[in-house]
């Protein structure tokens, strides 16, 4: 089995990649839907306060692959050739994935200007999303503490996504059916 893992600042596109990939009928586990489960069993309403906290607090309890490990029987329960993971964010996950998947496992990054991110942010309109540039800088800095910026670097292909959302698509599409 394949893992193709998206990393990327909040706002970037990950989960527009991850919708593509749905579309071509691979399955996607996502990261974000992990924590956010995490929030409903403790009966937390998903804020990006919330998420961010339980993220942080799992990963300092559990260790920064606790994600991931959480991920992984999520990703073998599918029985396909490919899966994607949403929101890889940070090296101990995407050295766990690795370990785990070995030469299968493949690190796309995605990029985006700041302000182009904002943008995205306060359309898409989450439960977990901020509505001030200060509240998306501040979540920029937790997901860096948590070494995403770092996790990007490891990245084997790295997509600038500053396009139209169908060019965006198109690119998905077609390093999705080469990978």
């Amino acid at each position: 089995m394949k893992l193709i893992a998206f990393v990327g600042m909040p706002g970037s596109g990950k989960s527009e990649a991850s919708t593509v990939a749905r579309s071509m009928k691979i399955p996607v586990v996502s990261m974000g839907d992990v924590v956010r489960e995490e929030a409903a069993k403790r009966g937390l309403p998903s804020t990006d306060e919330n998420i961010g906290g339980i993220g942080t607090e799992l990963r300092k309890n559990e260790g920064m692959d606790a994600i991931s490990k959480r991920c992984v029987p999520k990703i073998r329960a599918h029985e396909t050739d490919v899966v994607v993971i949403d929101g890889t964010r940070n090296i101990e996950e995407v050295n766990y994935f690795k370990k785990q998947f070995g030469i299968d496992f493949k690190l796309i990054a995605i990029n985006a200007p700041f302000d182009l991110r904002f943008e995205r942010v306060k359309k898409r309109a989450r439960s977990d999303d901020m509505t001030g540039i200060k509240e998306l800088k501040r979540r920029d800095e937790r997901e860096k503490g948590w070494g995403l910026d770092k996790a990007m670097e490891l990245a084997d292909i790295t997509l600038n996504n500053t396009s139209s959302l169908k060019g965006f698509q198109e690119e998905i599409r077609k390093l999705l059916r080469t990978i």
